[in-house]
């Protein structure tokens, strides 16, 4: 095992899953735990189709061993659900009690800045009535008008 910072290989990463699913549920894993770099803001998701686990390689390069064993807990609680027939959605109490039985998280730390609050905010401003506009995204000045009184708007 290794240390916050570097990633498990994918040979590691299985045989941690395993013995999570051994040590926490009793049950074995018989499926695979892959990593997903294409995962954006989600830690790991269970694939109903082929049972598989994919992990976001950065929640353990952010956070370390801790956190990906929190994740993949996570995970193994929607795979023992769906694999038993019982219900294995967010919403569902039996994934709500296994959740609560076996210590794994409900949610994955945040693993994107948050760029909202660092982004620009454009002021716009009516020509004519002088009502000003505070948008996020950019705003098309020949197209758009002022909603107030129809005059032309210009950035400030």
């Amino acid at each position: 095992m290794t240390v916050k910072g570097t990633i498990l290989s994918v040979e590691d990463l299985q045989a941690l899953t395993e013995s999570l699913s051994l040590q926490w549920f009793q049950k074995p894993f018989l499926h695979d735990a892959v990593y997903n770099s294409r995962l954006q803001t989600t830690g790991g998701r269970y694939m109903l189709s082929d049972h598989s686990i994919q992990v976001n390689p950065r929640v353990e390069q952010i956070y370390g061993l801790e956190e990906l064993a929190g994740v993949l807990k996570h995970e193994l609680c929607h795979y023992h659900l769906h694999i038993e027939g019982k219900g294995y959605k967010h919403g569902d109490r039996d994934f709500k009690d296994l959740l609560l039985k076996t210590k794994s998280p409900r949610y994955c730390k945040p693993l994107k800045d948050r760029e909202t609050s660092t982004r620009k905010i454009r002021i716009y401003i009516c020509t004519n009535c002088g009502l000003q506009y505070n948008r996020k995204r950019r705003v098309d000045t020949k197209r758009f008008r002022c909603g107030k009184c129809h005059g032309s708007l210009k950035e400030a």
